[in-house]
């Protein structure tokens, strides 16, 4: 693999704009080679020249015209190089800059995790203190004792590996040895030791003048801090409603010592993962920056390539040794305090899985999908033959075909979804880090379509099973029994949906079935991306989720004899028929109205009505489509239609981030990942197409042609697809905003709070 594929390859996707440019230094080399290699194509006509010298001596053209070519020709090789080196001058002081202020950023964090640190370890004596007095339960009092196991005064030293002097780095100044360089400040660097750090002028200072006191009790640590209540739980949220956090004196209990631990721990993993990105950073750069110095060097054969390599080599990313320091710092506390002192388990944990692609997956995609298209055909020649589509067998479509569709519904919606994947991919956006995957675990598009046809021939196998045994003139006996062919599909989906054992992705279903919780708890629990990127997505398979209502109705009220017919005589039934296509929209202005009070957004106050008109949309079209009123059509119309307008406007300008008319691409927006412009525009026209088409359902639009059912699954359909486009672009938005802040890191908030941390963020306030 060529050094450029594997440097774009290993790029930290939302820091590309601080990388070196290495494509447009190797540009201006080929110029350099080109004109070095023209010079050489003109070297034979020296001796024509040597000829007509006379000639040119007598008519007065040799002083002037040869040697203003020559000139000219050395001066414009001269250009190329100046160019050369202030671009190399550029991208290196780019590099420095960027570089310094990540590690500006780790040190500042490194001190604060070795204060969350002196706090856990004060709380684990105080737990410790309890437990041998007889509070704590037997349960909790071995587990706590066996990770209690070490003196006060040697945890509270050990630790200070961590702690890191914010003083500035070490260098030399360097004159610039062939063009206009960059000066350097001169700098100082101290020098991370166990307990001391040593400054620049060689003298130690002891550790332990900062938040702390080592020679003082630890436990007086515990009189100044606090454990933080982030509402992450539907128990926080509803004590935070009813109580003030600054005023509530939290006492330190042994059951918020798992929970601390646990939040710590996921702190350490992640400063850890930011810091081998950091490192990975900088080692792609110098490695860019010695390629295009190599190639300088084999162009131009000058030694000026060593000098500035050496330039290079003493700059302040080249120079600087803080991130290995604070790497085996982290490394040696991660493996003492969380990981009982065991290397391999705790060296496990830090470093991320990297994901191996099996052949298998390739494999049995390709037989699942052959199978799917050959069951496809046969249901429908079944559908043909019987004339299923027709009046005679219309009662028989509008009972079975419902309870199958929800698999159809979710196929379609996990092929899209694979196909987001791949585009992701093909373009650089980072989605295993927007939607909060642990490393090595998210599914790549080829496991998402295996899914997806895997679920298309179970699901198809039932229905033309059931098909065959319900219409065939020989199987009638079998009735009964095909009447639970759609309630044994649906059980079979839920046990490998919830299986516990460690098949069939299990990290992912865990993770939907997170994601699903906490978005059917809203607001309870606190709102983030993969929540309400759900949500959303749940609010387009409307169609899907009433469809259980039949299950319902079929399998628990016993209506599976008299089908439909007799649905609608269950009071249960009308009230879930009315509230199902509201659930979704109310969920998700649950979670509007919850960010609306943390965050102070008044965006998502916005975005609340918007859920909230679509809300009352559903309900009046519901009334509609019941009592076939034409004030209620009158009313469904212009309520769908003020929805639709405002949710398109919504897509398109807010969560697509488009129809900027002051950007660098007009009606678009200054950063497209996708090099070409008119992809935009068609998705912005097929979004306005694709939710006018969600009007037929409102509208009923008679189209002899097709039946009512097939109707309404096309439309269905067509707002899945419409759904999957909208989650390319907002996802691509939601990435190229980490890109603008160069944020590449989740965000983990940390147990404690000190109280001169309150001051100050009260001061700020």
């Amino acid at each position: 693999m060529k050094f450029s594929k594997d440097f774009k390859r290993q790029m930290v996707p939302e820091w590309i704009e601080a990388y070196v440019d290495y494509d447009g230094l190797k540009r201006i080399l080929r110029e350099i080679l080109h004109y070095n290699l023209s010079k050489k194509r003109e070297t034979p006509l020296k001796s024509l020249e040597k000829k007509l010298s006379l000639h040119r001596t007598l008519s007065g053209l040799h002083r002037h015209t040869n040697g203003d070519v020559e000139n000219q020709v050395t001066r414009e090789g001269r250009e190329i190089e100046i160019e050369f080196f202030r671009k190399l001058d550029e991208e290196l002081n780019k590099i420095n800059t960027f570089y310094k202020e990540q590690i500006e950023v780790v040190m500042d964090e490194s001190t604060l995790l070795n204060k969350q640190l002196d706090a856990l370890i004060a709380l684990r004596l105080k737990v410790r203190s309890s437990c041998s007095n007889g509070a704590c339960s037997p349960e909790h009092q071995g587990v706590e004792m066996g990770s209690l196991n070490s003196s006060s005064e040697v945890e509270m030293s050990e630790h200070r590996a961590l702690e890191v002097s914010s003083n500035s780095l070490s260098g030399s100044e360097i004159t610039d040895v062939i063009l206009q360089g960059i000066n350097q400040d001169d700098e100082s660097t101290s020098v991370l030791e166990n307990n001391t750090i040593v400054k620049s002028n060689g003298r130690p200072e002891e550790v332990g003048n900062n938040s702390t006191n080592q020679q003082g009790d630890p436990l007086e640590i515990l009189e100044r801090v606090k454990i933080r209540n982030t509402l992450e739980s539907p128990l926080d949220t509803i004590k935070g409603v009813f109580k003030d956090s600054k005023h509530d004196d939290l006492c330190f209990k042994k059951d918020e010592l798992k929970k601390v631990e646990a939040k710590l721990r996921l702190a350490f993993i992640e400063f850890y993962q930011k810091l081998r990105l950091v490192k990975q950073y900088s080692f792609m750069n110098l490695s860019a920056l010695s390629k295009i110095m190599k190639s300088y060097e084999k162009i131009t054969s000058r030694r000026e390539a060593r000098l500035y390599m050496k330039k290079i080599d003493n700059s302040y990313i080249g120079s600087s040794d803080e991130v290995n320091n604070l790497l085996e710092r982290v490394e040696a506390t991660f493996i003492k305090h969380f990981s009982n002192s065991n290397i391999q388990k705790g060296m496990k944990s830090l470093r991320p899985k990297t994901k191996k692609e099996k052949h298998s997956v390739t494999f049995w995609s390709g037989c699942f999908s052959g199978f799917s298209a050959a069951l496809l055909i046969a249901v429908a020649l079944r559908v043909e033959t019987k004339k299923l589509m027709e009046k005679e067998g219309a009662s028989y479509t509008v009972n079975i075909f419902p309870l199958y569709s929800i698999f159809a519904y979710i196929v379609l919606h996990l092929l899209i979804y694979a196909a987001d994947i791949y585009f992701w991919r093909r373009f650089k956006i980072n989605y295993p880090f927007i939607f909060g995957f642990k490393p090595g675990t998210e599914l790549s598009y080829r496991e998402v379509f295996l899914l997806g046809t895997g679920l298309a021939v179970l699901s198809l196998s039932c229905f033309l099973g059931n098909l065959y045994l319900d219409l065939g003139s020989t199987t009638q006996r079998y009735k009964t029994l095909t009447g639970l062919f759609p309630l044994g599909l649906v059980a079979i989906v839920m046990i490998i949906l919830f299986c516990p054992f460690n098949i069939i992705y299990r990290s992912t279903r865990f993770f939907f079935i997170k994601s699903l919780f906490r978005c059917l708890c809203a607001p309870l629990y606190k709102v983030t991306l993969p929540d309400f990127f759900l949500a959303d997505h749940v609010t387009s398979q409307v169609t899907a989720i009433r469809s259980l209502d039949l299950y319902i109705c079929y399998y628990g009220l016993g209506e599976r004899s008299q089908r439909e017919s007799k649905c609608h005589g269950h009071g249960i039934y009308n009230v879930l028929y009315f509230a199902v296509p509201v659930i979704p929209f109310w969920l998700r202005f649950l979670q509007c109205i919850r960010r609306l009070f943390e965050e102070k957004e008044a965006m998502h106050g916005y975005s609340s009505v918007n859920y909230l008109l679509t809300i009352v949309a559903a309900i009046i079209r519901t009334i509609c489509e019941l009592k076939k009123g034409m004030a209620w059509m009158v009313l469904a119309l212009v309520s769908s239609s003020v929805v639709v307008i405002v949710a398109t406007y919504w897509d398109i300008v807010f969560d697509w981030g488009l129809l900027r008319r002051h950007s660098k691409n007009p009606y678009l927006r200054d950063k497209l990942l996708v090099p070409y412009k008119s992809v935009y525009f068609a998705a912005m026209a097929l979004d306005v197409v694709l939710r006018i088409a969600w009007m037929q359902l409102v509208l009923e639009f008679k189209l002899h042609s097709l039946h009512r059912m097939a109707i309404t699954t096309v439309v269905s359909c067509l707002e899945i697809t419409r759904r999957g486009i909208w989650s390319f672009f907002r996802i691509e938005n939601e990435h190229l905003n980490n890109v603008g802040k160069y944020r590449a890191f989740k965000s983990v908030p940390l147990p404690f709070n000190y109280d001169e941390e309150e001051e100050e963020s009260s001061k700020d306030d």
